[in-house]
């Protein structure tokens, strides 16, 4: 809706809808990083995004995008929806340095595909104005207007998963859970519990189809320290085993990963569940968990000799940058870097009060993205094999406009899984579809093009019970 005061008269088109397009700039700019240049995902949505410029462009001098106070504007008006869909893709934009987008008369379909190569490719080097001329764009521009605040809104999520949750999973959480909160009481850190949560992850959890959708799938709810841990260690199981390390090398690292935010004991609540941008004090207080958890497992007798070390390092770059600031050019060890990757999707993909949860493809670009400055390369690579773009226990659409829950993944195609199709009621039809199934020519027959949200009434579990 436009702002109060604004009454379009019968003469004038309809207001163009600012989220919607800054929705479709969004999903084009991930097409681009995830598909070849020509893909039909991408001409598709590059028409989609060209034929609404094109039209407000036919009876208007520009069109400005702009972001004010967390509200996208049009030409100077406002656009407010009563959803957190506009918060989640302005929050992706402004995270680039893009508050505006201001398209002028002329701006070409190529110049608009330049665009989304230019966003997926933003370097903190040189001015966005100079990395759209570098690429023959003329008639865009890209500008920081002002940082966006999401606290104006605060979604309120569920604490922990909600319904059935596969046995083995809910007990882990369980005992992870009380272990966090002995030591937040000043109780120490009960050895026997990890170990026990250890062999869970082990033995059951990782083994298990529900378990793991229920770790890698869309999460609707804000995990909290304790669901975190958990769901990192068995992230970082993935990793080892897809990397082929030995038994005594996967039980260290899932120990260390269960560990690495146990300092967040010593963080205030106000400060851990704080919606919104931590000052500077804030800021201080929560990066200081790093050297808390270093500090707290050191006084461990039997704790893993790395386990403290990765507690300490696994907030720190594979260049050296990163906090605590142990010396510029450090790098951390192996286990930290390992347990780094796991921690930043499994990060990204919850939800918190101020954003939306990411999609697990979203998350992977975003590794990928971080790949050879921040993590290391080949264990990123070695996660996303482990786990595809499109996870086990997925919803996902497919470009036939299907339906279908991730029921395997494939072995070196990770945007082509094997899926169960979703009939009428949310029942499993018969058979499964391989997407990694190719024509005599070598072309796809289908493409996944996006995770959706589980839907209200739809057990996954169905569909993973007989895969």
């Amino acid at each position: 809706m436009t702002t109060p005061g604004h009454k379009p008269n019968a003469a004038e088109p309809a207001p163009l809808d600012p989220v919607a397009l800054l929705k479709g700039i969004v999903s084009l700019r991930r097409l681009t990083g995830m598909y070849p240049p020509g893909h039909p995902a991408i001409e598709q949505k590059l028409s989609e995004i060209d034929e609404s410029v094109q039209r407000h462009l036919r009876d208007a001098p520009a069109l400005r995008l702009d972001v004010i106070h967390g509200i996208a504007h049009v030409d100077g008006v406002s656009f407010r929806h009563d959803s957190d869909t506009q918060t989640q893709i302005l929050r992706e934009l402004t995270d680039l340095g893009v508050d505006s987008i201001h398209f002028r008369p002329g701006v070409s379909r190529q110049e608009l595909l330049a665009l989304s190569e230019c966003l997926w490719q933003v370097k903190e080097e040189g001015s966005l104005a100079a990395q759209l001329a570098a690429r023959n764009v003329d008639h865009v521009s890209l500008g920081r207007l002002i940082a966006l605040d999401t606290r104006w809104r605060t979604a309120q999520w569920p604490e922990a998963p909600t319904g059935p949750l596969d046995p083995a999973y809910e007990e882990s959480l369980a005992l992870t859970e009380r272990t966090f909160e002995d030591v937040s009481r000043g109780k120490g850190v009960d050895l026997a519990t990890v170990r026990d949560v250890v062999q869970l992850l082990i033995r059951k959890i990782a083994g298990s189809s529900v378990a793991l959708s229920q770790i890698l799938a869309v999460k609707l709810y804000e995990n909290l320290t304790y669901c975190h841990s958990v769901n990192v260690a068995a992230l970082s199981l993935l990793i080892a085993r897809e990397l082929q390390f030995d038994d005594d090398t996967i039980g260290a690292i899932a120990e260390a990963a269960l560990l690495h935010d146990i300092g967040k004991t010593r963080i205030p609540l106000d400060v851990l569940k704080k919606p919104g941008a931590l000052d500077k004090r804030e800021r201080a207080l929560m990066e200081a968990h790093t050297t808390y958890g270093a500090e707290i497992l050191v006084e461990v007798d039997g704790v893993g000799p790395l386990t403290p070390t990765v507690a300490l390092e696994h907030h720190r770059s594979l260049e050296g940058s990163g906090y605590p600031d142990i010396g510029r050019g450090v790098v951390p060890h192996l286990m930290s870097q390992l347990v780094s990757v796991a921690d930043i999707y499994e990060a990204i993909t919850g939800a918190r009060s101020y954003q939306d949860p990411a999609m697990p493809e979203q998350a992977c670009l975003i590794l990928a993205r971080l790949a050879g400055t921040k993590l290391n390369t080949a264990l990123v690579k070695a996660f996303v094999n482990a786990i595809s773009f499109f996870p086990i226990g997925s919803v996902v659409r497919t470009d036939r406009d299907e339906l279908g829950v991730v029921v395997r993944t494939t072995a070196g195609d990770p945007l082509h899984p094997i899926i169960a199709l979703v009939g009428d009621g949310y029942r499993s039809t018969p058979g499964e579809i391989d997407t990694s199934l190719r024509d005599p020519s070598g072309a796809y027959l289908r493409h996944v093009l996006e995770t959706l949200r589980p839907l209200e009434g739809m057990d996954v579990n169905v569909f993973l019970a007989g895969a």
